[in-house]
């Protein structure tokens, strides 16, 4: 099989039967997304989603979040991994955000990556879930699945990146990050994946050695 072909096959698979799937992150603005991304570096969704409701109400926005200080913050996510550096990069970026733009998040990729705690992932997450930027985010999940079915054997997230928005149409970038990362959560996990009850098992190319 061509890697053409494969990647039609996948694609056409996760239209039919997934065709609108959303980030779990919980957030009511591009601010609040920011700031949960920034959060699930190396955490889960599902910690990030439990300590949020409170941060978010006491700091709702880039004003209150750049004005408080880390003792502040830190009580708000010492659940979550890093939390030491965490707290701090969230208040250096939001007054980062009001200093070079105006309080706004750009969408621009590059400026994104100025903020503090801000790589090229989280960008990619931003720009393709608040502006519809057809890009897709390369994160331990995505990059784990994009080798395992045969999507990619760059050896970098950059190269993986490169290698996805290659195949993939432009329309369907910022769904296809989506796609890979559920799935590599849910059925082609790290440790134990469910290649028995999994639907793309018959394109996969590198299946997992725990696989029956």
């Amino acid at each position: 099989m061509t890697r053409k072909a494969r990647y039609d096959a996948i694609v056409g698979w996760f239209q039919e039967n997934q065709p609108a799937p959303r980030s779990e992150l919980h957030y009511d603005s591009p601010f609040q997304l920011l700031t949960a991304v920034i959060l699930s570096a190396q955490c889960t969704d599902k910690r990030v989603n439990m300590v949020t409701p409170a941060l978010f109400e006491r700091f709702p926005g880039p004003e209150a979040l750049s004005a408080a200080s880390f003792e502040e913050v830190y009580p708000y996510v010492k659940s979550i991994s890093y939390p030491n550096a965490k707290a701090r990069h969230l208040i250096e970026m939001a007054g980062m955000l009001l200093e070079r733009f105006g309080g706004e998040v750009p969408a621009d990729i590059d400026q994104l990556m100025t903020l503090p705690g801000v790589g090229r992932k989280t960008a990619n997450v931003i720009a393709s879930i608040v502006y519809d930027k057809p890009v897709i985010a390369v994160d331990t999940h995505v990059f784990r699945v994009a080798h395992r079915l045969g999507l990619s054997k760059g050896k970098t997230p950059y190269a993986v990146e490169q290698d996805l928005e290659r195949y993939i149409p432009v329309n369907l970038r910022a769904t296809a990050h989506h796609w890979l990362i559920l799935h590599g959560r849910y059925t082609c996990t790290a440790r134990k994946p469910a290649c028995d009850r999994c639907p793309l098992r018959l394109w996969c190319e590198n299946p997992s050695p725990s696989c029956p």
